[in-house]
């Protein structure tokens, strides 16, 4: 007996589903993860010289759907104006087995993670935010900017690179998409007039501290996910409501939380809880406007089983892909 597998190339799934709609599929996601109603196995990374491999299953009984990514993250392709990260995404039927797509996983690591970011800032950021910030100038970075314009009336973004040259071709590709002005970011002095700030970053060291900060900044910190990685400095995780898409996962990767708790700075407990807890109603979120709020991310895989799952169930209706019989 032969079956089909339909194949989405990253242009397909590009046109198949909106950041708007990405953030409503993150908000499910996120929910039902924290309610247990989602299977995530620990994902598995192998480093092979400069490449990272990433391998990250889940599953969903009740969506009938399992789903594989493979991933890549190699951090000289800047040089090779290739992508750093670079993936696939395998989905199978929960029941049978049987495959059911195969799909660029590039774009979709890019979309849910600059979704989750905008998921975040919804609940956590101060409603009147105008201003924000952008490490990071890469791909993920122009999702970051894609998601604020979604969520918040922002104004004017400061865009921060290593590379003048990336932020210059970051501020000319996004300009026409965004209302928001787009600015080069030169100096953190200006993080002082800045509502929302977004980390996309390989760094190792803190990039920006507590003293450079506007009252009741929210933070999204997406960069960091081994544990010589860090962003963000232990004054302001320490000062911060802390917020973090899987506990697991952000426990034992990012270099954000694990530094500040083997230092003493804070304990586990700080952490105030998932994402998913915050929208189920478990946790609270912002209380006070001059309350710094930070959501670390490391990214998880229910995040691509779902969006992957959204774009197939699209892709059927509107006969996009190429069938392959197997």
């Amino acid at each position: 007996m032969t079956h089909h597998i339909r194949v989405l190339s990253q242009e397909e799934v590009r046109l198949t589903l909106t950041m708007h709609e990405a953030i409503d599929v993150m908000s499910d996601a996120f929910s039902q993860l924290s309610n247990g109603m989602l299977m995530m196995p620990v994902r598995m990374v192998a480093d092979f010289d400069e490449a990272t491999l990433f391998y990250k299953p889940a599953a969903s009984k009740n969506e009938r759907v399992i789903g594989v990514k493979l991933l890549t993250q190699v951090g000289s392709n800047r040089e090779r104006s290739l992508p750093a990260i670079q993936g696939i995404i395998l989905l199978t039927d929960y029941v049978d087995g049987r495959f059911l797509a195969l799909m660029d996983g590039t774009y979709i690591t890019a979309l849910r993670t600059g979704a989750a970011a905008g998921l975040a800032t919804k609940w956590l950021s101060r409603e009147e935010a105008k201003v924000a910030a952008i490490f990071g100038a890469g791909a993920q970075g122009r999702m970051q900017l894609s998601a604020l314009s979604v969520v918040r009336n922002i104004e004017k973004v400061y865009v921060f690179d290593l590379d003048k040259n990336v932020v210059d071709a970051c501020i000319s590709e996004m300009q026409p998409q965004c209302r928001a002005k787009l600015l080069p970011g030169t100096s953190t002095q200006v993080l002082k007039e800045v509502d929302i700030i977004c980390t996309a970053t390989n760094a190792t060291k803190p990039l920006f501290e507590m003293s450079n900060l506007k009252r009741g900044v929210h933070i999204n910190a997406i960069g960091s996910f081994k544990p010589y990685m860090n962003e963000i400095s232990e004054e302001v995780v320490a000062h911060a409501l802390v917020y973090v898409d899987h506990n697991e996962s952000a426990l034992a990767e990012s270099g954000d939380l694990i530094n500040p708790i083997r230092s003493g700075a804070i304990t586990q407990s700080h952490i105030v809880g998932e994402i998913g807890a915050l929208i189920n109603g478990n946790i609270p979120g912002r209380i006070h406007e001059d309350q710094t709020t930070l959501f670390k991310s490391v990214g998880v895989a229910v995040q691509d089983l779902a969006a992957a799952n959204a774009v197939y169930r699209k892709a059927i209706i509107n006969n996009l892909g190429q069938i392959i019989h197997l």
